[in-house]
């Protein structure tokens, strides 16, 4: 399944630079699809991408890249409040 995501991400980030509207639609429902299918299968971190939609990430993940930049759902420590 991570091979059709990451396909599925490849042929997603292609069509929003080419600016082909209805193939983001369509490939962002099919990934819409298969994260659905593999909620309970997935690595937890793939999941919570897709959910967010954040494909990039998704897609370094699926790369195998350790470094992946931290988000604003959650994981940055929070700044102190004022006084």
């Amino acid at each position: 399944m991570e091979t059709q995501i990451k396909e599925g991400v490849v042929a997603l980030l292609a069509a929003i630079k080419a600016g082909d509207g209805p193939a983001v639609a369509t490939t962002m429902a099919r990934l819409d699809d298969l994260a659905a299918q593999g909620r309970d299968t997935l690595h937890p971190q793939l999941a919570h991408f897709l959910e967010r939609r954040s494909y990039a990430k998704a897609l370094m993940f699926l790369g195998g890249e350790t470094d992946i930049p931290v988000g604003a759902c959650g994981g940055r420590a929070e700044k102190p409040r004022g006084n």
